[in-house]
């Protein structure tokens, strides 16, 4: 899925990207080794993700992410 001599991406924690294995959204939370560290819009369990596997997301799937956020966070229990 990754394109010849294409440089690994380095996308800051807090951003969104895309793991281009799955094309999973996810929140950039920092690195861990060598891995770029995702967690899904709204919250769950993070995964791992080379960097040359990572790309940054597309406006309009952050704001796709990011309202599902919001819809999360205003759910009441």
């Amino acid at each position: 899925m990754t394109g010849e001599g294409r440089e690994p991406c380095e996308p800051e924690p807090g951003s969104f990207a895309v793991d281009t294995r799955d094309g999973r959204v996810g929140r950039v939370m920092g690195n861990v080794g060598p891995y770029v560290q995702l967690r899904a819009p709204g919250g769950g369990a993070e995964w791992e993700c080379p960097p040359e596997s990572v790309r940054p997301a597309p406006l309009g799937e952050v704001l796709r992410a990011r309202v599902r956020e919001v819809n999360r966070e205003g759910r009441l229990p």
